[in-house]
């Protein structure tokens, strides 16, 4: 039923006309007009319509439906960002307390080390009193014996004298000459010492030091607000060519594949993980063949690269994830290592695990003996997270129930998301922090910015794309799919981005 609508409906004031209603709208400028607008600049060559002539089509419309969904976006955008900068405001007032402990800190440590420097200045003025008390003892001692020396001779001498005993006196006489001789040579000799009036000098170092100094210390900060509505990670808006395809079913397949997982050991060798047949395949990409192939007791699923020769893969069925290795182009079985829950997506950077579980649902890091070192495990937050990969500073995850890719840091917290998406699953990172992710869903490849804000679809309509991986020094792109189509399913589409 058409929706009936007069020139009454319209009563929007014109933002440059006051007075007048806005009624008209230009087709080439996609602007909304009032009479005076068209009047003066869009009465020549513009298309210029009345709006309730145009106004019908738009009840229900592709126009209404994708504005929906972008005030959608935009409303989790600035959610998001507004948890984002609460989180920010309660880290920086963290460090700030932080900030202030270790100003306190500083300041008992310069205090301790004065006080040191204090000390030491102390006890060398209190050694030398001690020194300076030892020689006056000596002193003392020294004119003690020559005093009472010196009075015994006195004594003798007076005695003598008065006596008349003038032979002994003549000999006292002489001794005691011989005797004062002596005890000014040991009297010298044992008051020979340094004697100084001291002063104290500061250290023109610490005093110019404390002099030119303006502050304890500097206070810096790390810009936590780094991204913004204005200031968001760019996509780079590459193209996506089409090379060809290579076909990756081999005579030991019982079944169609279902390339499932997929990495790069060199420019020209991929491995892949083939789910249907039970196979970790090697790949000639410079051959477009299969050179070598392991049967896996179950089904793998996803698959990384964990030293330069070897590499972990997924079997959920048994919660297993199983090594292997690659040496003279041929693959070979090494240990597995058992996991709580049913592994699906894997990555590695820097000898950490990262796997995503979908029962229940959660993603791990572990090392490769299999500590767990950190768990999230959150329903509001992971639902069906059936891919990760992980770079120096994030962790993104695909979630098939979420429809969206989402970003984390290391420590478990999310930084961003991208939510336009059917059913995302895999994924791979481009050098700059571009994320790559198959919309298996939508039959689209997506470019998604580093923070996970924005998105756009760079290649379409191909059926079902499940696994994706890139070579950077090619700048080639290898996708596989997961279709109704079987034949189809058994070929890696490979695409150059420029």
């Amino acid at each position: 039923m058409a929706v009936q609508q007069n020139s009454d409906d319209l009563t929007e004031p014109c933002p440059k006309h006051g007075k007048e209603v806005i009624k008209f709208f230009c087709n080439d400028h996609q602007v909304i007009l009032c009479r005076i607008c068209v009047s003066l600049k869009h009465n020549g060559t513009c298309k210029v319509n009345y709006i309730p002539d145009i106004s019908e089509q738009v009840i229900n419309s592709k126009e209404y439906q994708d504005m929906l969904k972008a005030m959608e976006t935009a409303s989790d955008q600035f959610y998001k960002r507004t948890e984002d900068i609460k989180k920010m405001t309660a880290k920086s007032d963290s460090s700030l307390t932080e900030v202030l402990a270790d100003i306190k800190k500083f300041r008992q440590e310069v205090n301790h080390w004065l006080d040191e420097l204090e000390k030491a200045v102390e006890d060398e003025a209190i050694a030398i009193q001690e020194q300076n008390e030892k020689n006056i003892k000596t002193v003392e001692r020294a004119w003690n014996d020559i005093s009472q020396s010196m009075m015994t001779s006195f004594n003798s001498i007076q005695y003598l004298n008065t006596s008349k005993q003038a032979d002994k006196l003549f000999m006292e006489l002489k001794l005691a000459n011989q005797m004062i001789e002596e005890t000014k040579r040991s009297f010298l000799d044992q008051t020979d010492f340094d004697l100084s009036q001291f002063s104290f000098k500061p250290s023109n170092t610490l005093s110019s030091l404390l002099k030119e100094e303006k502050s304890l210390g500097e206070i810096s900060g790390k810009n936590l607000n780094k991204k913004g509505f204005q200031n968001t990670a760019q996509i780079k808006s590459r193209h996506a060519s089409h090379q060809g395809e290579i076909c990756v079913k081999t005579s030991k397949d019982k079944y169609a594949c279902c390339i499932t997982g997929m990495t790069v050991f060199t420019p020209d060798i991929l491995i892949i993980t083939d789910e249907t047949n039970n196979a970790v395949k090697l790949v000639d990409t410079t051959s477009q063949s299969v050179t070598d192939q392991v049967h896996l007791e179950d089904p793998p699923h996803d698959i990384t690269m964990v030293t330069g020769a070897e590499l972990a893969v997924t079997l959920p069925a048994i919660q297993t994830i199983q090594f292997l290795s690659v040496s003279k182009n041929k693959l070979q079985m090494k240990h597995n290592l058992k996991v709580d829950g049913k592994c699906h997506g894997i990555s590695c950077y820097q000898g950490k695990l990262v796997v995503s579980f979908c029962n229940p649902a959660k993603f791990m890091i572990l090392d490769r003996n299999g500590t767990v070192l950190k768990t999230l495990q959150e329903e509001s937050i992971l639902s069906h997270p059936v891919y990760v990969k992980a770079n120096e500073s994030s962790i993104y995850v695909s979630d098939s129930k979420m429809r969206s890719v989402t970003r984390f840091n290391w420590q478990g917290e999310v930084t961003g998301s991208y939510g336009d998406l059917g059913e995302p699953r895999g994924m791979a990172l481009s050098d700059d922090g571009t994320v790559y992710a198959c919309d298996w869903q939508g039959d689209d490849l997506v470019e998604i910015s580093e923070d996970c804000l924005t998105g756009k679809v760079i290649k379409q309509h191909h059926m079902g794309l499940e696994a994706i991986c890139s070579c950077p020094e090619t700048s080639t792109v290898y996708l596989s799919c997961s279709s109704d189509d079987e034949s189809y399913n058994n070929f890696l589409q490979v695409y150059k981005l420029d």
